[in-house]
């Protein structure tokens, strides 16, 4: 791994933190303190200066109630947004802890799954949640207006003859 890699996930790192630790509107005091660190050490931390430190990261996660594994991802992808989109939902701690049943249940099985399988697999799986996601939007529109229709509108004349002026 070259310099201007490290580069970039350092400052991936640090975008990353930064983000996730304002959407929690919370200080860099507040943080460092939580973690146990003194601020200096955290704003070099989360600067992305120096070494990654795992452990960090996980403490970071835990007192901003984010994912540490979507970090390294965001980190992998170079993609701070990334971070801060899976921060609440858990998307990539929820993937290794699903990876590490299937580690569980298959053991040395799983060196005999082939790649394409794999691929196959997860794709269709990302594209089903993707689906998902679009559902749930269309379901609440669907709702709210059947709902919105039991509602009594407002009389546009009473409007109109009230204030002397035409309706929009």
């Amino acid at each position: 791994m070259g310099p201007e890699k490290r580069q970039s996930q350092a400052a991936t790192l640090s975008a990353s933190l930064r983000m996730i630790r304002m959407r929690r509107r919370m200080r860099t005091v507040d943080v460092a303190e939580k973690m146990g660190m003194r601020p200096r050490t955290y704003e070099l931390f989360e600067a992305g200066k120096g070494k990654v430190h795992h452990e960090r990261i996980h403490r970071f996660a835990r007192v901003t109630d984010s994912d540490p594994y979507a970090i390294f991802a965001a980190m992998a992808f170079g993609s701070p947004e990334f971070a801060l989109r899976a921060a609440d939902n858990k998307l990539v701690e929820i993937l290794v802890v699903a990876l590490h049943a299937l580690d569980e249940d298959m053991g040395d099985g799983i060196s005999e799954l082939d790649a394409r399988t794999i691929i196959n697999t997860v794709t269709r799986a990302f594209k089903e949640l993707a689906l998902q996601a679009v559902r749930r939007d269309e379901a609440a529109s669907a709702w709210l207006k059947q709902r919105l229709e039991k509602l009594i509108p407002p009389d546009l004349a009473e409007d109109e003859s009230a204030t002397g002026k035409e309706a929009p």
